[in-house]
């Protein structure tokens, strides 16, 4: 069971709250709740940005208010700043913002120079979050930069999409172009394997007269390993607290978010991403996910989310220092107490690892760089003190009318449909 990390070696300003940001109905985010506890321990005074007054963050016991703003991630950015402006004038005080989705980062980007007054967030170039959540944004800079990741087309029209079919190696993948899916109906339900020709021209016809798509190298997961860096970068784009990790379970499975992993020490991994992250010039907290592709023996970047990871938790150093407790150390002044990350720690959450469990046991696959013991495990939801998150996220899930655990079994059920190309019902984008 997770639990208070206890006594740390450092003093962290509790004259600087934090907020939580997050647009969109996605109630169920252990990532919010994480940060709730990881800055509260401290003392630090937290709020948050709620659906309601009854979800997971809200109820944490470290949570000083919660400010309930249903959002739909639809509206205008003008209408989104202004609440935001509106909400720090309640709290009174500078306050570090922690964005925990894409809207959050790249709207916090974009209007730094208004929001700078009464919030502390890393300033960076304003156009570069948006481009790093774009799926063809980054996969530019990869290339720009000599940063290995999958072989990827963007057709502009379905008769690229014929033209390319004609000389495509399948499998392949196919994912929405841009990471903003909550604004529009997605193109795709999250990551799509496409198995065939046919298959590709079949799902291809309702993708519309311009496909916001990308067309992506499948790399198989016989062959392929899952990693993940979060880290915080300073003004200078220099390392204060990186991690690296392996991914053992994912839900949907091999494709969605983190359900369980490990911390595993990857210096060459470790090496690529400061590399990356200095040469564009990335300053604030990174979620990197990669896949080792045995084949050539190379890590490919996949998704760079410039914010907060809902898995974040997983990480933390010897002296108690995980990414959001740096970027609240690093922005009020104080220093970030180096140390090396504790190896061998499991993050487990609990809504979804178990039928991630199920699924990968009946695929047969495992992580050879997975630790044989956990050296200690932090759950995503359960913390011994503080247990209300943990079981108002059970009382959502069960109660009549939830959606939730529905969409868990039809997620599982539909992956046979979607590789054989059947277009997926319409979904939103998680957080990892």
């Amino acid at each position: 069971m997770a639990r208070s990390t206890g006594s740390v070696p450092f003093d962290a300003d509790r004259d600087v709250p934090g907020l939580i940001v997050k647009f969109g109905d996605y109630p169920l985010h252990h990532g919010g709740v994480g940060a709730i506890r990881s800055l509260g321990r401290l003392g630090i005074p937290m709020y948050a940005i709620t659906e309601d007054r009854y979800t997971p963050a809200a109820a944490s016991r470290y949570l000083r208010r919660a400010f309930v703003w249903p959002t739909t991630g639809t509206e205008e950015p003008e209408r989104l700043v202004e609440g935001l402006l509106r909400i720090g004038r309640r709290i009174g005080r500078p306050t570090v913002l922690v964005p925990t989705d894409e809207e959050a980062a790249v709207l916090i980007a974009e209007h730094q120079d208004v929001l700078a007054g009464p919030f502390l967030f890393p300033r960076v170039d304003a156009k570069l979050p948006r481009r790093l959540a774009s799926k063809q944004g980054l996969h530019e800079l990869c290339v720009e930069h000599g940063i290995p990741s999958p072989a990827a087309a963007f057709p502009q029209s379905y008769d690229d999409i014929v033209a390319f079919a004609e000389k495509a190696r399948f499998p392949l993948v196919a994912k929405n172009r841009e990471a903003f899916v909550r604004r529009t109906r997605p193109a795709v339900n999250g990551t799509t394997r496409i198995a065939t020709r046919e298959g590709l021209l079949r799902l291809a016809r309702d993708w519309g007269e311009h496909p916001g798509v990308i067309l992506q190298e499948y790399l198989p997961r016989e062959e392929a390993e899952d990693w993940i860096v979060h880290a915080y970068f300073d003004r200078d784009s220099a390392p204060l607290a990186l991690f690296t990790g392996v991914k053992v379970r994912s839900w949907p499975p091999h494709a969605g978010m983190t359900a369980s992993a490990y911390i595993v020490d990857n210096p060459d991994l470790a090496d690529l991403a400061t590399r990356f992250i200095e040469r564009i010039g990335f300053t604030g907290i990174v979620d990197l996910d990669l896949r080792f592709d045995r084949r050539d023996g190379r890590y490919k970047l996949l998704d760079f989310n410039p914010r907060m990871g809902a898995q974040f938790r997983l990480f933390e150093n010897e002296p108690g220092v995980d990414v959001v407790r740096a970027m609240h150390l690093d922005l009020t002044g104080r220093t970030v107490p180096a140390g090396a990350q504790r190896s061998g720690r499991r993050f487990v959450v609990e809504n979804i690892d178990l039928p991630a469990l199920l699924a990968y046991r009946r695929s047969g696959y495992t992580t050879p760089h997975a630790p044989a013991r956990a050296s200690g495990t932090e759950l995503a939801w359960l913390a011994g003190d503080d247990p209300r998150p943990f079981f108002t996220m059970l009382a959502r899930l069960v109660r009549p009318g939830a959606k939730h655990l529905y969409q868990l079994w039809r997620t599982n059920r539909r992956g046979s449909t979607t590789r054989s190309g059947r277009r997926p019902g319409p979904a939103r984008s998680t957080t990892k």
